[in-house]
């Protein structure tokens, strides 16, 4: 092998975020970055040739060879990303020698070396160590120099062993003992570059939606997205790698575009206390924003538009995503549920004003009236009857000249809730529980396939949905979620749901005569629970212990029936509340079939479809209150969550590429 110029694959383009240390590209994104680098020199007469943005980072970057720097595709960001091509490495650390060094190097060693033969082996290097060796060509830099002690031993010095500033650089690129021995340079990297090594393709992308507050801080979701997409890389890594697919990460940043009320709040806002202030400005704010009818459609449409934007610039640079059935789904954060929520039913506070008048006509009609009372009555009733068909008519029109486009451009397949007030806002819009465990009462199957709401167990901005669709599960606990590190963990739709207990003490013994008329979920009329988790010592010892804490086995009832008969004794497991627990005793619990109760609970054998609250596990050391004001923004980059979030995801493509192999047989 003869000295000669570098080949493209031998040269390693880095990155450097948050002014750490420059990491390296993958070899695909590196040998595109080299390839349009020397196009770009390639320009004839002087002139530099126009060199197209290269797509890197599993193309949510892009990087202009030209200013040497990168910047996202899918959302703004003031600061810039430098990149580097690397030519001549440090020993060990394998980091590359500044570009500047690295080129006056590279030139000197071209001239000196180029055509001269390789050494073939080490023998010379193991008997006479560098120190007793001649350099046999020097080059002197500002403040190192190098020295060749033959052509593939090169070493770097540093000459100003006095100055502190140069002892800082020099520590800080990881030389060693840079006075005496020298660092020791390789030329080329570590490993060539292949346009082999290169990112799966998207399958599944996910729209990450921010909450309230992210005015005061308009980076956040950005950062966030990105503790997230880094926590699902370590999960993909560890449990998914077999898998030729891949889901993709993207900030939804929809409240930094908005005007609102431009500052008139901030104005208003007294002095004392100002940092609260001001937090709870960027925070509830939003939430008073959102119930104002003035505000709300610019909150809504702010949202639809950056979704659908999202999308469509997605689509556009990855043709095959829609082609090959690539998925969407939606994780949001706090008021963002609520948002998204609304977005995809529809749902205005204009409907919701129709229905009370509805009501109102037809509570009118119900009481006495004079003769006089009732013919104006039937006028004005006769008179809306004809307004709204006029009004259908008129719609008509405009519908056949223009087809309305759906709201968003996608379906969303999973819309993950974390610390979500959904449930709140539903309540307080009159949804309650029903006789069907179906998600369809409060989101349709046809707009999105799944609603999944997330939790911890102190974050004092998340409710549960699932009593909204079936009252009794109040009585029953969230789903417990998964520790990431779990070894076979049991599949969330096998496991057995778990009754709350409504007793102060879940370790007591219970008394012989009530264990045996222990009272189902489904039948016993809702109590003053006692919060799960209330007694934080219980969990720490069932925790401690491997035993999951109180809502021990829970899930979607997808295999397990709760109560198959109304009329036969059926028997439920209760989960074993505290460690001291015996083993796990299958009670025999009588449900006499019900009539419809004052307490509202219909036929014991309604269960939902799918299970849709889940529950972070909770610390064993934080203190309640103080997990009652972290726990909210505690999700992005939780471990446990990345995993839960993929396990659903890839479930489902799993499942289909599964169906679509069997059809093909």
């Amino acid at each position: 092998e003869v000295v000669r110029e570098l080949g493209a694959e031998e040269v390693r383009w880095f990155y450097r975020e948050d002014r750490k240390t420059w990491k390296p590209f993958i070899g695909y994104d590196s040998l595109r970055i080299e390839l349009a680098f020397r196009a770009l020199g390639g320009g004839g007469a002087g002139e530099p040739a126009a060199v197209e943005p290269v797509c890197v980072r599993s193309g949510l970057y892009e990087v202009d060879v030209a200013s040497a720097e990168s910047y996202p595709v899918y959302w703004n960001q003031t600061e810039k990303i430098p990149v580097m091509r690397g030519q001549w490495f440090i020993d060990g650390t394998w980091q590359p020698l500044e570009e500047e060094e690295s080129n006056l190097i590279e030139q000197e060693h071209l001239n000196r070396f180029k055509g001269q033969q390789l050494q073939e082996s080490f023998d010379m290097e193991i008997s006479k160590p560098v120190d007793g060796k001649e350099a046999i060509h020097s080059l002197k830099l500002s403040r190192n120099h190098v020295d060749w002690h033959s052509v593939d031993e090169v070493y770097l010095y540093s000459d100003a062993t006095t100055s502190k500033i140069a002892r800082t650089v020099t520590q800080k690129l990881g030389f060693s003992k840079a006075s005496s021995s020298g660092t020791r340079l390789h030329r080329g990297y570590v490993e060539e570059a292949t346009l082999e090594d290169k990112p799966p393709q998207t399958s599944h992308i996910v729209f990450v939606v921010h909450g309230i507050g992210q005015k005061m801080d308009q980076g956040r979701i950005i950062k966030n997205t990105a503790m997230m997409r880094d926590t699902a890389r370590k999960v993909e890594e560890k449990y998914f790698s077999n898998l030729a697919t891949h889901v993709e990460f993207l900030p939804v940043e929809w409240r930094s575009k908005l005007t609102l009320d431009g500052d008139t709040v901030d104005s208003i806002t007294p002095d004392k206390v100002r940092g609260l202030r001001d937090m709870l400005n960027s925070s509830a704010m939003d939430i008073m924003y959102y119930t104002s009818p003035l505000y709300r459609d610019e909150l809504v449409k702010g949202l639809q538009q950056e979704l659908n934007r999202l999308y469509s610039l997605f689509c556009s640079r990855n043709p095959e995503f829609e082609e090959k059935g690539g998925k969407v789904s939606i994780v949001s954060h706090s008021l963002g549920c609520v948002i998204t929520y609304d977005i995809m039913t529809g749902w205005n506070p204009v409907r919701l004003y129709e229905q009370l008048l509805q009501k109102e006509e037809e509570e009118l009609e119900e009481h006495w009236m004079s003769y006089e009372e009732r013919r104006l009555l039937e006028e004005l009733y006769i008179t809306k009857q004809r307004l709204r068909e006029i009004e259908e008519r008129l719609h008509e029109l405009k519908a056949s000249t223009i087809s309305k486009p759906p709201v968003l451009k996608f379906k969303v397949e999973n819309f993950f809730c974390m610390g979500s007030p959904l449930a709140v806002f539903l309540a307080l819009r009159g949804i309650r529980p029903g006789s069907s465990g179906s998600q369809d009462h409060i989101l349709p199957r046809t707009i999105c396939n799944r609603l999944l709401n997330i939790f911890h167990p102190t974050d004092p901005v998340a409710y549960r949905l699932e009593p909204l669709i079936l009252k009794h599960y109040s009585n029953i606990s969230p789903v417990q979620i998964h520790w990431y590190n779990t070894a076979n963990p049991l599949p969330y739709e096998h496991m057995k749901p778990s009754f709350l207990n409504p007793s102060k003490e879940p370790t007591s013994a219970p008394e012989p005569e009530s264990a045996s008329a222990a009272p189902s979920p489904t039948t016993s009329p809702v109590m003053v629970r006692r919060h799960y988790g209330e007694s934080i010592t219980n969990i720490g010892k069932a925790s401690i212990l491997g035993a999951a804490s109180i809502g021990k086995g829970l899930g979607g009832m997808l295999f397990s029936r709760f109560g198959r008969s109304s009329a036969t004794p059926q028997t439920m497991e209760t989960g074993k509340d505290g460690p001291e627990g015996d083993e796990k005793k299958a009670t025999t619990v009588g449900t006499p079939p019900l009539p419809h109760s004052s307490s509202g609970f219909l036929e014991p054998t309604v269960e939902l479809e799918h299970r849709i609250d889940f529950e972070l596990r909770e610390g064993l050391v934080e203190s309640r209150y103080w997990s009652a004001v972290t726990s909210h923004t505690a999700y992005w980059s939780s471990l446990d969550i990345a995993l839960f979030l993929l396990t659903f995801m890839y479930k489902q493509d799993q499942e289909e590429t599964d169906k679509s192999n069997l059809d093909t047989v």
